[in-house]
């Protein structure tokens, strides 16, 4: 939130945001979220070994460079880092992974990542998205609204939930079937 502040200097627009916790989020916000972002939020240490060895044999295939960050490591981006991308701030990111997952639990990791994930132009946090899109507080969002506002995450200033494109409409139903896969615990 911050760095969007920086953005606009030296204009200013308003963010809108409310935290809300867990109890207040909708059990489909979570099981979308890990479906589109993680999937493997559960089972590993902060890091998905699998999917980080997987982005680097596709890009020495000559395949474009893509990422692997885990909900654990965009949390600590998010909440300590700038989005920039350096060497020094992605060692950062490791660091802060690490004392994310020793000292969190996995339900507080993914309880902040909803409540600092913008998901839209100045529109962060999960309750802000749902009260902005839909009308209702995030803790009424069905599996259809929870999987439409994950399928903006990856570029929420591009991917429009309020108007969302083909490509949207598709990752919200790649998502939805992904969520049958997924095992939270709630």
């Amino acid at each position: 939130m911050l760095h969007r502040h920086v953005e606009d200097f030296p204009s200013f627009k308003w963010i809108d945001y409310t935290w809300v916790s867990a109890k207040n989020i909708s059990p489909h916000a979570f099981t979308a979220v890990i479906a589109s972002e993680d999937q493997r939020f559960m089972q590993h240490f902060g890091f998905d070994l699998n999917a980080i060895s997987a982005s680097i044999e596709d890009y020495m295939d000559g395949e474009k460079l893509r990422g692997a960050s885990t909900i654990s490591q965009q949390v600590a981006k998010n909440l300590f880092l700038s989005p920039s991308k350096n060497f020094i701030r992605k060692g950062l990111e490791v660091w802060f992974t690490v004392c994310l997952e020793v000292f969190w639990s996995k339900q507080r990791i993914i309880e902040v990542y909803l409540n600092i994930a913008e998901f839209g132009d100045h529109l962060f946090g999960i309750e802000e998205a749902s009260q902005h899109y839909f009308g209702i507080p995030a803790k009424q969002l069905s599996r259809s609204q929870a999987a439409l506002l994950a399928a903006t995450l990856p570029n929420p200033l591009l991917l429009k939930a309020a108007k969302p494109s083909k490509y949207v409409l598709k990752r919200r139903n790649w998502i939805l079937r992904q969520m049958l896969n997924v095992a939270y615990p709630h």
